[in-house]
């Protein structure tokens, strides 16, 4: 099966993955819109159980204004998906949109362009999260 965006395996516990994420982010231009509880919102709306999973919605206002002046219906894959959840063995997981996957489809260079560098922002945040 191939993979869905792109992953890293922590040695951080999920909460302390969860408190360095902004700051990480931050680092490399973007900032949370959003911030989903998935574990709570499952209990409340289905009484489903399942592990620690949060869905942050991340904004670099550069890269959002680039890609909406190059087309306005690129709005549909903003903000980009960093999920966190609770491993196996209790280390977080984090997970982040692959833009380049995402954009594949789109005929412009340009997007192709911006989405390679969306994707190496993300890359770094990962990489920042040991």
């Amino acid at each position: 099966m191939a993979a869905i965006g792109m992953k890293r395996e922590t040695q951080l516990g999920y909460d302390q993955a969860l408190a360095r994420l902004p700051e990480i982010l931050k680092s490399e231009g973007f900032g949370i819109l959003t911030e989903i509880d998935v574990q709570d919102t499952l209990k409340k709306k289905i009484g489903a159980d399942i592990r620690r999973y949060r869905i942050l919605g991340a904004c670099n206002p550069s890269f959002a204004y680039e890609a909406l002046s190059s087309d306005l219906g690129l709005g549909v894959m903003l903000p980009c998906s960093v999920a966190v959840y609770e491993g196996d063995d209790g280390k977080a997981v984090v997970s982040t949109i692959d833009p380049r996957q995402a954009m594949a489809a789109h005929p412009s260079p340009a997007i192709q362009s911006l989405a390679e560098k969306v994707r190496g922002r993300l890359e770094a945040v990962l990489q920042k999260l040991g």
